[in-house]
């Protein structure tokens, strides 16, 4: 008799191993996410080619080049990746459908393969003919591009051999499945096994490897979390079809810094970077309205200047609402109810609407003063100067207080042309001098309403 094959329950969102089917999940919390798979046996390990079979050594032994950067030849893309990719590392790039993940990732290889390298592009998920009317659109027609539509894993594994590329891109790794699972395509257990396999030929070869990931509707990588785990950088593209910007955010990377961002607009031959964002975010900016102010902001090491708009009216009903776009929505509640309590506002009895124009979030504390600023400006219905920037955190006392990188923040407001800098009261040496701008240096809550309006 043929022996059943020994199954076990996953979580599809998680990749958390259950022996029997749960409600909800021990390991992320999410409910009705297990499914039946197949159990790997002990004899289906990976083959002894994908195995490292490495042997201690001292560090110092160890070769390392930080100049071995590949240049991706997009400035905005080299930004994200630490200043360019790293030989043998896995790169997960997710983001919404649509969005321009393959359009930059075919852009990426073409331009590694007219410097000379080869690069092989595998998808599951259109054809051969899609890819060349894509590539026509992008100006993609480097002889050195190889397409593979391919979803079984041995066989992609096998053309990689065959190929030697240079660097492989992967659309999307949901599509790819191996012989060795009998579970459907995008399950935990087949997302698991394509992943460690390409991941492990990366690290033994030195071939760069882009997946791409779907994103779910909450916004998260479809699959196990554990895949986000195993790679070395996870990009994240951010964006909203009413918006030609495009965002891409680096979550992790263990080669660079994290949470960089690259700015990106679509067009109709592709993504091009945007070298200067503040610029670009600012560009429809109303000024002489009351309700909105400029924040200086810090995405990874890059500062930007951004808007932040802010509707403050009656309420007609019990309960005053408070929405936030781009902001976190109980920052804001505590924030209004700072301006209620210390500022003296009363708020209780109006709703407010903040957002940050242009779609971008801002998480970091430095947005305190903004969100106060333009909150306090319409309920007053009094305009903010148009050459004024602000930036600070705000306790639940009123005070003000000191932030990271202001310096930074400083000068890339008088690049900008900006005249006035509302910031918090800290002793920083050298930021006097730091650019030509009127510092105005705040401490509480009452004195940043004096100054501004």
């Amino acid at each position: 008799m043929k022996r059943q094959q020994k199954t076990a329950f996953f979580c599809q969102n998680c990749g958390y191993e259950s022996p029997k089917w749960v409600g909800k999940c021990p390991g992320c919390g999410e409910w009705n996410r297990f499914a039946e798979e197949p159990v790997k046996s002990a004899d289906s390990r990976l083959p002894p080619e994908f195995r490292f079979d490495g042997k201690p050594r001292p560090i110092d032994a160890v070769e390392a080049d930080e100049k071995a950067r590949v240049k991706t030849g997009i400035g905005e893309m080299d930004r994200v990746l630490g200043g360019g990719i790293v030989a043998g590392s896995a790169i997960l790039v997710g983001g919404d459908p649509g969005i321009g993940k393959s359009t930059l990732l075919l852009q990426v290889m073409h331009r590694l393969a007219s410097a000379g390298k080869k690069v092989l592009y595998v998808s599951g998920e259109e054809s051969a003919s899609q890819i060349r009317l894509r590539a026509d659109r992008v100006g993609a027609s480097s002889k050195s591009l190889y397409v593979l539509v391919e979803v079984s894993l041995e066989n992609i594994l096998t053309h990689i051999k065959e190929v030697a590329p240079d660097a492989i891109v992967i659309d999307s790794i949901q599509t790819v499945c191996s012989s060795m699972l009998t579970s459907a395509p995008g399950s935990v257990g087949q997302v698991r096994e394509a992943s460690e396999r390409l991941i492990v030929l990366s690290k033994k070869t030195g071939i760069p490897v882009f997946l791409v990931g779907h994103v779910t509707k909450d916004g998260s990588i479809a699959g196990p979390k554990v895949l986000e785990h195993m790679v070395d950088t996870v990009l994240y593209f951010e964006g909203d079809s009413g918006h030609s910007y495009r965002i891409i955010r680096g979550i992790k990377n263990r080669f660079g810094p994290t949470n960089e961002i690259g700015v990106f607009e679509m067009r109709d031959r592709g993504l091009v970077e945007v070298s200067n964002p503040s610029e670009y975010f600012l560009t429809e900016r109303p000024e002489g309205m009351a309700g909105s102010v400029v924040v200086a902001a810090i995405e990874g090491t890059r500062p930007i200047l951004v808007e932040i708009q802010s509707l403050v009216a009656s309420t007609s009903f019990g309960m005053p609402r408070r929405t936030a776009i781009g902001v976190d929505g109980n920052r804001l509640s505590l924030l209004v109810a700072v301006l209620d309590k210390i500022g003296g506002l009363h708020l209780g009895n109006h709703d407010i609407f903040l957002n940050v124009a242009g779609g971008v979030k801002l998480a970091e504390p430095a947005a305190d003063l903004g969100v106060v600023a333009a909150v306090a400006s319409s309920f007053l219905d009094r305009p903010i100067s148009p050459k004024t920037v602000v930036f600070g955190e705000m306790g639940l006392t009123g005070e003000i207080r000191g932030i990271n990188q202001m310096e930074i923040r400083v000068r890339e407001a008088a690049r900008m042309g900006f005249k006035r800098c509302v910031l918090p009261r800290t002793q920083l040496r050298g930021l006097d001098r730091a650019a030509p701008i009127e510092l105005v240096r705040v401490g509480h809550l009452k004195d940043l309403l004096g100054e501004i309006f």
